[in-house]
């Protein structure tokens, strides 16, 4: 979870900052404008006085963050980009903290379980990766009605307040050596299948996992899209297992710590000296 405490706390100095702020407004004006920039067209544009544009530029400058090659001609530097594109991605991953905290003006869509009345007050829980409305009690979150449902529809919820507890499920990832390295025949079944049944989603990646996952006779799993479908469903509070062959390990692990998800290897490789002989797929 450090990335998202770590774009938090970033973008509070920047909300926090005219001075962080006004430099990126200013970086991007340059950056879509350079080399010839107007000083008091960017002035006009952001609402302040050439004089102040001036000073920030010179800041600018100092910091190396853009480069001057002669009078109002400037061009944004290999270190001001990578600021701007730093300063983008956490404005990007800010967001969905945004939404998160205007829920009220909202509509959000939960399952019923009980018969409820839009203007209905309503407790929001979540229970295996969905968002439940239940009649109004002890639940954590609250929110209203805005539509008609019975148990077990979809109904439509708003001005929701409180903390609706979640805790990110846990991703197991099994690691499959390429075929040329044995593949599939190198995972013990038995114990692929016992761990398959304890998480609520499973996915193979590679078709030296989907070949493992028969040979344990799994027969629920997601062979298309599973990198994606994991980070939702551990976001949602799932467990998941994902059997993955080595040489996709890295782009799986990246995309796990973008998220902050937890997760774990587990190799269950056959005892070389009991041996098997391949089954079928």
């Amino acid at each position: 979870m450090w990335r998202n405490a770590e774009v938090l706390e970033t973008m509070s100095k920047v909300l926090r900052s005219k001075n962080l702020a006004t430099k990126f407004q200013i970086l991007v004006e340059i950056a879509s404008s350079q080399p010839n920039i107007q000083q008091k067209a960017i002035a006009q544009k952001l609402g302040l006085t050439p004089q102040a544009i001036s000073d920030y530029i010179r800041e600018l400058l100092r910091e190396g963050l853009v480069a001057s090659q002669g009078r109002s001609v400037y061009r944004v530097t290999t270190e001001g980009v990578d600021w701007l594109l730093k300063m983008a991605r956490d404005l990007h991953d800010y967001l969905p903290s945004v939404n998160r905290v205007i829920t009220d003006v909202a509509v959000w869509t939960a399952m019923a379980d009980a018969d409820l009345t839009a203007g209905q007050r309503v407790g929001l829980e979540m229970r295996g990766g969905l968002l439940v409305a239940v009649p109004s009690g002890k639940a954590k979150a609250g929110a209203v009605a805005v539509t008609d449902a019975r148990r077990g529809e979809d109904v439509g919820v708003s001005n929701i307040g409180g903390l609706i507890e979640l805790q990110p499920g846990p991703i197991t990832i099994v690691r499959v050596p390429a075929v040329q390295r044995g593949g599939s025949r190198a995972i013990d079944p038995a114990r692929l299948k016992h761990e398959a049944s304890g998480n609520s989603l499973v996915g193979a990646i590679g078709m030296e996992s989907l070949a493992a996952l028969k040979r344990a006779g799994v027969s629920q799993y997601l062979f298309y899209g599973v990198k994606e479908a994991a980070v939702e469903a551990a976001s949602s509070g799932l467990p998941c297992l994902v059997v993955c062959v080595e040489g996709e390990v890295m782009s799986l692990v990246a995309l796990l710590q973008e998220h902050g998800l937890r997760y774990s290897f587990l190799e269950p490789e056959k005892d070389e000296k009991r041996g098997s002989a391949p089954d079928a797929i």
